[in-house]
């Protein structure tokens, strides 16, 4: 264990987070993401959730200020009425970091967007629509 890395990010993902350049994108991604598809960079964070690991990994990466918004959400498939209340969580989360506004993508959006991610992280979230991407910033 290093002292101020909260436990939850493995020693994997420090290594994905410490190798990340500014630009770099990094994508959270909920239990039915298909991650091992989308990329050959995939860190598993099983039974995890999501607020949690957001919440870690903004206490240790700054997010990119020279773009307009350095975080996506998957947008709700028209028709879908699934809940996106985690939606809420993550802004609080934000917030604590940031004032960054939240982008939202379409799903296939999302998708093509992910495929060029620096690495996906796996998790165990089960709350629909709780992918998330994040664009790195530089640390001043």
């Amino acid at each position: 264990m290093l002292k101020g890395i909260p436990p939850i990010i493995s020693p994997d993902l420090i290594k994905i987070l410490m190798e990340m350049g500014h630009g770099d994108e990094i994508v959270l991604a909920d239990c039915n993401f298909p991650a091992a598809s989308h990329t050959s960079r995939v860190v598993r964070c099983d039974g995890h959730g999501l607020p949690d690991l957001l919440k870690a990994v903004l206490s240790l990466m700054p997010l990119d200020t020279y773009t307009d918004s350095p975080i996506a959400l998957m947008s709700v498939v028209p028709g879908d009425l699934a809940e996106t209340t985690i939606w809420h969580k993550y802004r609080c989360i934000i917030d604590q970091e940031t004032t960054s506004p939240i982008d939202y993508l379409e799903r296939y959006a999302f998708y093509e967007r992910a495929k060029k991610a620096y690495a996906i992280v796996a998790t165990g979230e089960r709350a629909l629509y709780a992918n998330i991407i994040l664009k790195k910033g530089i640390f001043v």
